[in-house]
């Protein structure tokens, strides 16, 4: 934790011109290990990636890039984790979005662990992946969907992967004494530089596209939080690109790799991604990222901003606000995709942020959910998801 909340004070003193400690910074930073879920990923051996190196083929433009689905109505979803799209919480769910305007679910299929959620019976993925039967029929699930007439959307957990990188530590990150590296939480990450790492995912991607989910989105798609300032520390193949274009360069493989298929692609990156430039520890670059998906999916949860950020003394506490200046930031960064714009669809915060503290959050239910929608529609924005890590979603909303 200490590392993240480190990197979030970095990123808190660039903005403001602070050289001091913020416990601002720290709350958003724990804000984010609370209000997310994790990230893992499983692999199998094999050596850096290969080829010509992946940002030089991603620098510019991607005019082959097209929607395959443009006939798709505006999505509104909400995030379901794969054990209550496996139990009894799926029947209310289905409810929810049956009764009001909502059209759309993101599953785990992939989760933050680096499970593959349901029992697979693929000979690759048996070898490389590690199955769970949380979702114990994944076809009747499909058919389920169908008939509900809801858009499927099939989320992956890319490069965050502890089961992955413990059944394959050389795609992970090692550190001196030969052990895995380990954040705060215990997670560890696989190496966004191994072909094998994108080819496992893919395959996935490719199996739920089979399966019947018509959207792909990728999460945890970057290096480990303040990766820049321990890199030197451990051992890990890589080319000679940047982060930023190995990560560019996994996306642009998807959407080259699925886009056939007739499924689109999305990305979750983080909120604050559009207001600041290149992430280059992370490797998270906005507009790189954005020129190779359908649907790019900032995570602009109000409560994830510190103090001054748009202006507002408690984001939190101004979701309207809040999400308004986070949409007119996106807006701005997305002029210099030019014809390659994607669906902006943001993820918003369905949750109370109350580790925030007394005086800095808000109890979010109905009034807070439909601030940050209406502040969506003011910004010309039509899509967005739901978040909340335990599937309660806030009754009496209305989901224009």
């Amino acid at each position: 934790m200490d590392i993240i909340i480190t990197t979030f004070l970095l990123l808190y003193n660039l903005l403001t011109g602070s050289g001091e400690d913020s416990e601002n910074a720290k709350k958003i930073a724990i804000a984010y290990l609370n209000a997310t879920a994790g990230e893992t990923i499983v692999q199998p051996e094999s050596p850096v990636v290969p080829g010509e190196p992946a940002g030089q083929t991603n620098s510019g433009q991607s005019p082959a890039k097209k929607d395959p689905q443009p006939d798709t109505p505006p999505i509104k979803g909400i995030y379901v984790t794969a054990h209550s799209a496996g139990g009894s919480r799926m029947e209310s769910l289905l409810k929810l979005v049956d009764e009001t305007d909502l059209n759309s679910m993101v599953i785990d299929i992939k989760d933050d662990n680096g499970y593959i959620t349901y029992p697979t019976t693929t000979p690759e993925l048996l070898e490389i992946g590690t199955p769970k039967k949380f979702i114990g029929d994944i076809e009747k699930l499909m058919s389920t969907l169908k008939q509900h007439d809801i858009y499927p959307i099939a989320r992956i957990v890319v490069f965050k992967d502890t089961v992955l990188s413990v059944k394959k530590p050389e795609l992970s990150f090692l550190q001196a004494d030969g052990t895995i590296w380990k954040n705060g939480r215990g997670e560890s990450f696989v190496n966004p530089y191994r072909q094998e790492v994108w080819d496992y995912n893919i395959a996935i991607a490719k199996e739920a596209a089979k399966l019947g989910f018509k959207e792909i989105q990728f999460d945890y798609v970057r290096f480990p939080e303040g990766f820049e300032n321990r890199s030197d520390s451990l051992t890990f193949n890589k080319t000679d690109v940047s982060r930023v274009d190995a990560v560019a360069g996994f996306v642009k493989y998807a959407r080259e790799q699925l886009e056939p298929l007739g499924v689109r692609v999305s990305v979750d990156i983080f909120g604050y991604a559009a207001s600041v430039p290149a992430a280059e520890g992370i490797g998270q670059d906005f507009v790189k990222i954005s020129n190779d998906v359908h649907v790019i999916s900032p995570m602009v949860y109000p409560s994830h901003y510190s103090t001054g950020w748009f202006n507002q003394t408690s984001p939190d506490r101004s979701p309207y606000e809040t999400i308004k200046g986070a949409m007119e930031d996106t807006h701005e960064k997305l002029n210099d995709t030019g014809e390659l714009k994607p669906i902006i669809r943001p993820w918003i915060q369905d949750f109370t942020a109350s580790w925030l503290g007394k005086g800095n959050y808000l109890k979010y239910g109905k009034a807070e959910v439909e601030a940050q929608i209406k502040a969506l529609h003011d910004s010309g924005i039509n899509e967005y998801l739901l978040w909340n890590a335990g599937n309660k979603y806030s009754p009496g909303v209305i989901y224009k």
